[in-house]
């Protein structure tokens, strides 16, 4: 849980409580714009069949990359966090002996 005197304090980090709404904010507005170019393929399909088709396969192919994209940058953070997270327990059980 994230309280605000973390927020000044440098002994915990913030980003691994904040980086899965962040994600979730993220996957919304990939699949918002995603929603957004199947409807231009639509109308473009009007003007040319073709042309429609492929931007519509287009606009799918983009919400589906967008989304495990940004899975794996989610997931690339919290590693980063948690291996500093091991490294100073391994630091700190060195110092015990």
């Amino acid at each position: 849980m994230l309280h605000l005197q973390d927020l000044f304090q440098w002994d915990r980090f913030i980003t691994p409580s904040i980086i899965k709404s962040f994600y979730w904010l993220v996957m919304v507005l990939i699949f918002l714009f995603g929603i957004s170019g199947v409807f231009s393929a639509l109308t473009l399909m009007a003007v040319s069949p073709f042309g429609g088709f492929v931007a519509l396969l287009a606009a799918l192919a983009g919400t589906l990359v967008g989304l495990i994209l940004s899975r794996i940058a989610a997931e690339f953070i919290l590693i980063v966090f948690r291996i500093n997270e091991h490294l100073g327990a391994i630091r700190d059980q060195g110092r015990m002996r």
